[in-house]
């Protein structure tokens, strides 16, 4: 068996024995800590209720936003208003609704992502979509969940961070997507 061949099948079978191996990693380090992993599991879950419990009014007002910003057709008012600049950044258009959404929403995001593939999987257009969803966060997710959830109420410089931030990332991915696949 040649080097790369040895390699892959070495992480194969590593990578198949990793979470036994964690598992058991972590139930270990409990018994020679004398911890008591069941009830410290316990516990956790308990507290992570309570975050749970904690955020769901905020994942309700953001889900109920994205729900309204898509049936009222602003999402596709706002795609054939930017539809030009698009064009000149070498953008397909039918990838803009999948940039403007990810801030918002990774399921709904992804939901788009999936349109433009199924449509023609091969595409540049199909390409550069993927790339976008994968090079971008759910900004207007992360700060209404999160910083909900622990009471930050001045988010202004963290939602520009995170807009610039995925702002670059659409622009490298087109960049990239262009260079790679064009």
């Amino acid at each position: 068996m040649s080097g790369p061949a040895l390699l892959r099948t070495v992480l194969e079978q590593l990578s198949v024995l990793m979470v036994p191996l964690i598992f058991l990693g972590i139930i270990g380090g409990a018994m020679v800590r004398r911890v008591k992993a069941y009830e410290s599991f316990v516990s956790g879950g308990r507290e992570g209720f309570n975050i749970f419990l904690q955020i769901l009014p905020y994942l309700v007002a953001i889900f109920v936003a994205i729900g309204m910003f898509r049936t009222s057709g602003a999402l596709d008012y706002l795609s054939e208003l930017l539809a030009p600049l698009t064009v000149a950044i070498g953008m397909p258009p039918e990838v803009l609704p999948v940039a403007l959404m990810r801030p918002l929403s990774g399921s709904g995001s992804l939901g788009l992502a999936t349109e433009v593939i199924q449509a023609a999987p091969d595409s540049y257009a199909a390409k550069v979509a993927s790339t976008v969803f994968g090079s971008t966060d759910t900004t207007f997710y992360v700060i209404a969940v999160y910083f909900g959830s622990v009471g930050i109420r001045r988010i202004r410089h963290a939602m520009a961070a995170g807009l610039l931030a995925d702002a670059a990332g659409i622009l490298a991915a087109v960049w990239i997507c262009r260079i790679v696949f064009a």
